[in-house]
């Protein structure tokens, strides 16, 4: 399915499936696109930065990207806006254009969700990472519904909360293949010994 004029985010961060983005926004451009998102309940879509600044010129954006849904917004002071949006399906970029105000708006296919499979146990301690992450945060770090018998959602969660390099990140989105990206991440975790036991 494809959808046209999405306007885009680009940021210096991925957006995964059911993902929490926590958002500043505070240029007109995109000031205007969360008031357009929240009156009609659409979403718009987050990509990696490839080239370019958050502020400023429009950056060059990664084509494959995230769809972000606003959940929840507030305005505590004039000019900036703080938005919580949740990852929906992933979508590649067709083609884009840059408007006057200098926000891209682009025409995109959504990129099918891969089937899920329960976690295979040879990745056990993924999850059990996550928990800990979690114990130790004051706000909690995923949204509901936590699923910590699917390979996507935890595989999602491990590749939002490790210390990669975006480049790694924008690769493990683009995965189709939920094992594959755990695979990739449990060697991350051997290699710095953030294995527990």
């Amino acid at each position: 399915m494809t959808i046209g004029d999405l306007p885009i985010f680009p940021l210096n961060t991925v957006l995964f499936p059911d993902g929490l983005l926590p958002l500043r926004i505070f240029e007109a451009r995109y000031m205007d696109m969360a008031r357009n998102a929240l009156r009609t309940g659409t979403p718009f879509g987050v990509c990696r930065i490839r080239a370019g600044a958050e502020v400023g010129a429009p950056a060059e954006p990664e084509s494959v990207g995230t769809l972000a849904h606003i959940i929840d917004c507030d305005m505590e002071q004039l000019g900036l806006l703080l938005v919580r949006t949740r990852g929906g399906d992933r979508f590649r970029v067709l083609e884009s254009r840059v408007t006057s105000q200098g926000l891209i708006l682009a025409r995109v296919q959504r990129l099918p969700l891969a089937e899920d499979s329960p976690l295979p146990e040879a990745y056990r301690a993924c999850v059990r990472l996550l928990n800990a992450v979690a114990t130790q945060q004051k706000e909690a770090p995923f949204l509901d519904p936590q699923r910590p018998d699917s390979a996507h959602w935890v595989g999602h969660r491990l590749s939002e909360i490790l210390p990669l390099p975006g480049s790694i990140r924008q690769q493990l989105l683009e995965l189709d293949d939920s094992l594959a990206r755990l695979q990739v991440l449990m060697q991350f975790l051997e290699k710095h010994g953030l294995v527990i036991r």
